[in-house]
């Protein structure tokens, strides 16, 4: 079988072949994604094996007779199974978070203050003769990244690799700066500001200062007429700007910049994503519920308030009573504290895979591995929508098929 979709970042490629139980054209990462590892092997209510139907029962009375339970993870699911998540979150009144909240979040409150001015990875492939990397590694968290879509990739106006020009911006050298055309290492937390001098320069202003956040004016001088002579170019950028000093604000300096450098040229900007659907885990509940995340239906309507409803928020907090996590691990990596909440109260687990977070679930509900045991619609990191394939049979239950069994068990409670 051809065309296979790797389900593992969000790249989400899908050139893959599946042959003879094998998925040929996969990276490393993408390997380790769909070889063998330990399963959950069967439903069960605290340690005892059950059936599925029983779990499921289990699951929808600890959420009913919750107050405010959190429906958490959807990250490394399909869009059928988020839907269905969010659906269930309103009937119970709970809270809906994605993994975004703990990574990219901050780009999508910048994204709702100025908009974003993106593009395709299909157009960076065919036309960006620019690409910048801002505090993001392809390299090692998007392997196939920079040979498909950006610094090696040929297309229809880039014939070669002399026809780009590779920036990377970050606080250290990591490997892809080693491919970059140009490397400019910054202080950490000085994003803001250099972007800023950035959008000086590019206006037509002078600055006075002989460094900006460790780089030379100089230098950045360079850079600034680099982009303004660009035929079309990108900004990529990662969690080295999302997670450092500014947070959104650095994001929504750098779209103010893109938007200036379009009055000359062509330019987009676009986040790396990290898990293979977490676009679908905010898209979903966007045109479901009119937000991306940190979702509160305990009123009987949807409100959005990062700062009170993301999950680490509402379990340091101690706002909610129960929790359901969905193909995500938050014992391992959310703070203590909220960890700490979460070892109080129920929690249910559907994942394919044993993690720390099933140590303190109540129900486990294993379930098949999407784009290898079960299909459905995902997001690539740009917002294309691809379908994944199931390759093989399997005995697990689909998320999608555990969920609408779940749905369906708190309809009737709820009423």
């Amino acid at each position: 079988m051809e065309n296979v979709v790797c389900t593992f970042c969000g790249s989400v490629c899908d050139d893959g072949v599946f042959e003879n139980g094998d998925i040929r054209r996969l990276c490393a990462l993408g390997k380790s994604k769909f070889s063998k590892k330990e399963r959950i092997k069967a439903p069960m209510i605290d340690g005892k094996e059950v059936s599925y139907e029983e779990a499921i029962e289990k699951a929808a009375e600890i959420l009913v007779e919750a107050k405010r339970p959190l429906l958490y993870g959807w990250a490394s699911t399909v869009n059928e199974a988020i839907r269905l998540g969010v659906l269930i979150a309103e009937k119970v009144g709970g809270i809906y978070d994605q993994c975004a909240s703990v990574c990219h979040a901050p780009g999508t409150l910048a994204l709702i203050e100025e908009g974003v001015p993106g593009g395709t990875l299909g157009s960076v492939k065919n036309r960006a003769d620019v690409v910048i990397f801002w505090g993001a590694n392809p390299v090692e968290a998007h392997p196939r990244h920079p040979t498909r879509y950006s610094v090696m990739a040929k297309g229809l106006l880039i014939k070669d690799r002399k026809d780009r020009k590779v920036v990377v911006i970050d606080v250290r050298e990591t490997k892809t700066a080693k491919l970059a055309d140009i490397f400019v290492q910054i202080k950490p937390g000085y994003d803001y500001a250099i972007i800023s001098a950035l959008r000086a320069i590019v206006k037509g202003e002078k600055i006075e200062a002989d460094e900006v956040g460790g780089v030379p004016v100089e230098k950045l001088y360079e850079l600034a007429e680099l982009m303004m002579n660009a035929k079309y170019g990108v900004i990529f950028y990662g969690l080295g700007v999302t997670q450092s000093r500014g947070r959104d604000r650095n994001v929504e300096n750098a779209i103010k910049l893109v938007q200036q450098l379009n009055r000359k040229t062509r330019w987009i900007i676009w986040p790396m994503r990290g898990h293979y659907n977490v676009v679908g885990a905010g898209e979903v509940p966007a045109w479901e519920a009119g937000y991306q995340y940190a979702i509160d239906f305990s009123r009987g309507y949807p409100r959005f308030s990062p700062a009170e409803f993301t999950a680490v928020e509402a379990l340091v907090r101690r706002d909610c009573d129960a929790a359901l996590i969905v193909a995500s691990d938050p014992a391992a990596h959310f703070p203590r504290k909220a960890v700490e909440h979460l070892k109080k109260i129920p929690v249910i687990q559907i994942d394919p895979h044993p993690n720390l977070t099933t140590l303190l679930s109540n129900v486990v509900i294993p379930s098949a591995i999407a784009g290898l045991e079960a299909e459905g619609s995902v997001y690539r990191m740009d917002g294309i929508v691809l379908r994944v394939k199931k390759l093989v049979e399997t005995e697990y239950w689909s998320d999608v098929q555990i969920l609408e069994k779940m749905y369906e068990v708190v309809v009737k409670r709820v009423g």
